[in-house]
């Protein structure tokens, strides 16, 4: 059961308080290139994407965020460090959301100017910890980045925060360790009730990446721990999206877009599989529809789980069968098994 944190609103995405954990992604663009950022936004609320965060890094990139806040189709988060003029300055362009740790601002009046201006806009700060830059007497104290250490990071900010009354928060704590992460959150979900962002952090690229982000978030998603969540590649953002999908749907959690079957292939298959299925999975990976579309090679688990499915194919020798919600439809010769089955999807959801 997912645990019930305290409810915010980033833009018009609701966050906590029972509300389905919300997919999002980080520009991978510099922010003062306003054409080429919004085209990445863009690509990325195309993909599903609910919220995006930018990288901040001086004045230039402030001014030009809100620009870009003012025509995004997604709430846009500011990634600020350090300048509190900066948190200052997206807030007056409408920023949706502040990524900020209050403890790297410096002096408290400092810390108060922004609140002061966050709560005038109800925009809420998330505090992000990340193992790679906890501060020294921590590192003094636990020897090394542990899930305490973590822990206790995270609660500093929190503290601050809340010694100025400030409570819409969200927290995050990010480390490379799966599991180091994995206890951080269990340890700091025991111990507040605000809304909790996961992701694995710098893991790596699509493969590796997919593999420690699906390990990490779907034990945490399924203990109940997490309102929004990335995952983090080295690569295209878009992907980042795709997959985080994938890992709420493989949990039940939410469904959109393709839920795609295909079977690994053996020795018994006498169809080229492989390529058929990433034809497949390619071409459909724009359909929103929550289908279930199955690639299936032999005559042994073939025919049973194209039949499960919405629309599959079974293989045969040279060619397959064609299925439509668990009736044959026709047979189909192997070269025009992907063309037929992707033809038969696209007409389905075009009429829904």
């Amino acid at each position: 059961m997912k645990k019930l944190t305290r409810q915010i609103s980033i833009g018009g995405v609701v966050v906590g308080g029972g509300a389905p954990c919300s997919v999002q992604s980080m520009c991978s663009t510099d922010t003062r290139d306003e054409t080429a950022t919004l085209a990445q936004i863009n690509s990325l609320a195309g993909a599903g994407c609910e919220i995006v965060r930018c990288a901040v890094p001086d004045m230039d990139a402030a001014e030009t965020l809100g620009r870009i806040k003012s025509v995004s189709p997604i709430p846009v988060i500011a990634d600020i460090h350090f300048d509190y003029k900066l948190a200052l300055k997206v807030l007056e362009g409408g920023i949706d959301g502040l990524r900020l740790n209050p403890g790297n601002i410096g002096e408290q009046w400092k810390v108060e100017e922004v609140v002061r201006a966050a709560r005038e806009r109800q925009v809420p700060i998330r505090i992000g910890v990340n193992a790679g830059s906890l501060e020294k007497e921590l590192l003094v104290k636990y020897g090394h980045p542990t899930a305490q250490a973590m822990v206790d990071s995270a609660l500093g900010h929190v503290r601050i925060l809340e010694d100025i009354g400030y409570d819409q928060i969200k927290i995050s704590l990010k480390a490379s360790d799966v599991m180091k992460t994995v206890a951080a959150y269990r340890l700091l979900s025991d111990a507040v009730d605000y809304p909790l962002h996961i992701g694995i952090t710098e893991a790596g690229t699509i493969f590796s990446g997919t593999i420690k982000s699906s390990v990490g978030l779907g034990i945490l998603l399924a203990e109940g721990i997490g309102d929004t969540m990335r995952v983090s590649l080295t690569g295209d953002p878009v992907d980042e999206v795709r997959v985080g999908f994938e890992i709420l749907k493989a949990l039940g959690i939410r469904q959109r877009g393709i839920n795609f079957v295909s079977c690994p292939t053996c020795g018994r298959c006498q169809i080229d599989l492989i390529t058929v299925a990433q034809e497949v999975e390619r071409r459909l990976q724009t359909v929103d529809a929550p289908v279930t579309v199955a690639v299936m090679g032999c005559v042994v688990n073939g025919p049973g789980e194209a039949r499960e499915a919405d629309f599959g194919i079974a293989g045969g020798r040279g060619e397959g069968l064609l299925f439509r919600h668990g009736e044959i439809v026709r047979k189909v010769p192997e070269r025009e098994l992907a063309d037929a089955l992707v033809e038969e999807v696209m007409n389905s959801v075009k009429k829904d």
